[in-house]
């Protein structure tokens, strides 16, 4: 990933931190009709707003490679999933999980 583009990022966004790796628990698709079956695990880079969009950008590591998860805070898209983002994207290691 650009540096750049790294240093611009929000290391934190919710529940999530940079360098953890969480345990996609609900399956979910993102803005581009990407699907992420539960069980996967991300490693969480950082996270982007754009307002005019509505649209978040979560940058993580997936199956081994850099990946940019687009989402879009709109209630006909993705906004419960994120509303609700800590019951689909689990720390791992998490107790109870």
């Amino acid at each position: 990933m650009d540096k750049d583009l790294l240093d611009k990022l929000d290391k934190r966004y919710r529940h999530l931190e940079a360098g953890e790796r969480y345990r996609v628990a609900r399956p979910f698709l993102d803005y581009d009709g990407c699907h992420y079956p539960a069980g996967d695990v991300v490693e969480f880079i950082g996270a982007s707003f754009l307002p005019y969009d509505d649209g978040l950008s979560l940058f993580v590591i997936y199956r081994g490679r850099e990946e940019q998860i687009r989402l879009q805070l709109r209630p006909e898209e993705q906004q419960d999933m994120v509303e609700g983002l800590q019951c689909y994207l689990v720390r791992e290691g998490a107790r109870g999980q």
